[in-house]
């Protein structure tokens, strides 16, 4: 009983850098916006039940904020999903060059994203590198990051960074898959449709189910580069909910910065909620 408490408190010790991170940096800050949520005022602090949340909902900025991360989410979520488990079908067959594609694909996960943000901006700018070669061709081009351009530019930047990513975790997927499920397939006659169909799209739903969900977090998480892009206050289109929390911090409105970010959580946590509802029962 003694080595087990010894080996229980030593368990406690490991861990209280990260219980003590969490606390500190997520459980007290979660709290305290909980707590801005039902009230008004910094110093003179009143109670004021859901009127914050009432409130955001009325506001513009708010709705375009949501609409936008919503489309957003709608539009390059499944475009990567579907792009990246191609990619990997195509480089986990036996062409050459494969490991070379490997390679470059995953690259946008060790550039510094000043520097990936410094290309973009030099291919998108009004008198960016493509802009020039439709010049020579006699073609006038658009504005891209100051216009509606800067939606497509954002979906495709999101894709090209987490393409990688993805198809590194679809590879693991496929390896897990037992080769002797193509060889009976074979004898039985299935093309190459049919084996895709029939054994590995659905012995790949699982990592199907954990990829969605990464690539929505990450999706959340893009803010980073449209900010750096098209800056805090950017073309209606690609105004995210994120640009709507930082201008708020900025201005410091705690109440609707703490009421956005808390309906923020709950609708991720619902989201993520329902995608291992699903998984679980797939897998039942």
């Amino acid at each position: 009983m003694r080595f087990y408490n010894k080996e229980k408190l030593n368990g406690y010790i490991f861990a209280s850098p990260s219980i003590g991170g969490f606390l500190i940096f997520f459980a007290i800050p979660f709290s305290m916006s909980l707590f801005y949520c039902f009230t008004k005022g910094a110093s003179n602090v009143e109670y004021v039940g859901f009127a914050n949340f009432l409130d955001l909902f009325k506001n513009s900025d708010f709705q375009l904020a949501v609409k936008n991360t919503v489309l957003f989410n709608l539009v390059s979520v499944p475009l990567l999903l579907v792009i990246s488990l191609l990619i990997t079908l195509v480089l986990n067959s036996s062409i050459k060059g494969s490991s070379f594609f490997r390679t470059t694909l995953t690259l946008p996960l060790v550039i510094p994203v000043a520097s990936i943000i410094l290309i973009w901006q030099l291919t998108f700018a009004q008198i960016g590198f493509l802009n020039q070669i439709l010049i020579n061709l006699g073609i006038s081009g658009p504005d891209y990051i100051n216009t509606r351009w800067s939606f497509i530019i954002l979906v495709l930047l999101y894709i090209w960074k987490n393409c990688g990513y993805n198809m590194i975790i679809f590879l693991a997927g496929l390896n897990s898959i037992s080769k002797e499920y193509y060889e009976a397939a074979a004898i039985d006659g299935y093309g190459t449709i049919g084996i895709f169909l029939k054994i590995t799209l659905p012995l790949l739903v699982p990592t199907i189910f954990f990829v969605l969900i990464i690539s929505i977090i990450n999706s959340l998480r893009v803010y980073r580069e449209a900010y750096l892009l098209f800056g805090k206050y950017p073309e209606s289109s690609v105004y995210m909910l994120q640009h709507f929390i930082n201008n708020n911090f900025a201005s410091l409105d705690y109440q609707r910065l703490a009421t956005a970010s808390v309906i923020v959580f709950i609708a991720v946590a619902a989201a993520l909620g329902l995608l291992f509802k699903l998984q679980k029962s797939y897998e039942i």
